[in-house]
């Protein structure tokens, strides 16, 4: 396929194959060499620990076209970094940061014509997980894993940009105190299918999920870190133990800081101050920065009518991280990864 073939501006975020994934296998103690395949099935036992305990975890980020032409990654190895928490917290081998990194340059390099042009907003998302492959019976570690890198050319994770999403708290919870909120767990996603399924049956774009102890502090929703400003241009960040570390968050943390001179709070959030904000948005690697407009609490709507703005913190927030990401802002030392 050709890039000419793609309607680059109307993409979804969705998965399409493209011409290459990289494979590397686990077994007896140690990784094979790994290699691109053309081959985008994959075959493993009916007891594989990944089907029957759920032993998987992933990753997620993005490949760009900068406006001088090159194609690169953003902090990829704060990915690789990451994905070694989430094994060491699921008891399955890590994959070596400087083999996670080589291969992502391999996986790239061989799916050229699926990076999206520059000016088109959209890119290459790339999906690196890992599963237990091996049978078991008992609740036990599988013996053999499967590491894989996918990618898929993608467009906003949310249909439109422009509109601010309407967000409800949800009654389920999350993730709890010394569970595995904090990695990147399949098993954390596929426990919010239901509640998300719930609120888009009440007409709402996501979750904000509270924590599971008290109920009282605001963490994030089901795909994304959450972030406020004051009405003094105050940036605030939820703090928690159970909250995913996005990367994209503590990007927009030093961006915060260094580009725009804000200040910024990163601590717990007490639902019972949310009034006192007056932009409020949704922050990751898929959704990047999307402007929240309300959020219901049984009944009671918070509105959040700055976000929106031209002129917001969380529009200036997404411009410049954007930016950075794109080549037309100079970024800081080791951010960006340069393939081609």
């Amino acid at each position: 396929m050709l890039k000419t073939e793609l309607d680059w501006a109307n993409l979804g975020f969705g998965y399409m194959k493209t011409d290459k994934r990289y494979i590397a296998n686990y077994k007896d103690g140690s990784w094979d060499e790994g290699c691109l395949s053309a081959d985008e099935n994959v075959v493993i036992s009916e007891c594989a620990c990944v089907l029957q305990y759920a032993q998987t975890c992933f990753e997620g980020l993005k490949a760009y076209t900068t406006k001088d032409g090159h194609i690169v990654t953003f902090r990829p190895d704060l990915n690789a970094e990451r994905m070694i928490t989430s094994c060491e917290r699921l008891e399955m081998p890590s994959f070596p940061k400087e083999r996670f990194l080589n291969a992502l340059d391999e996986l790239v390099l061989s799916n050229l014509d699926f990076v999206p042009p520059y000016g088109y907003g959209a890119s290459l998302y790339v999906r690196p997980y890992m599963f237990g492959s091996s049978p078991v019976m008992g609740v036990k570690p599988a013996k053999e894993y499967q590491f894989r890198m996918i990618a898929s050319p993608v467009g906003p994770y949310f249909k439109t940009e422009a509109k601010a999403l309407n967000l409800c708290v949800s009654d389920f919870d999350r993730a709890a105190p010394k569970g595995t909120g904090h990695v990147k767990a399949g098993l954390n996603y596929a426990m919010s299918l239901h509640a998300l399924m719930t609120a888009h049956a009440n007409g709402y774009d996501e979750n904000v999920y509270l924590d599971s102890a008290t109920r009282t502090h605001i963490e994030e929703t089901g795909g994304a870190n959450i972030i406020f400003v004051t009405k003094d241009n105050k940036l605030v960040i939820p703090k928690s133990s159970t909250i995913l570390p996005s990367i994209t968050r503590r990007s927009l943390v030093e961006v915060a800081k260094k580009y725009l001179n804000l200040e910024v709070e990163e601590r717990e959030v007490l639902y019972s101050e949310i009034d006192k904000f007056v932009e409020c948005g949704l922050c990751g690697t898929a959704a990047v920065i999307s402007p929240v407009g309300t959020i219901t609490n049984k009944g009671k709507v918070s509105k959040f009518e700055n976000s929106t703005s031209e002129h917001s913190i969380i529009n200036r927030l997404y411009e410049t991280l954007t930016g950075i990401q794109r080549g037309e802002i100079s970024a800081p030392d080791g951010w960006i990864r340069r393939i081609k």
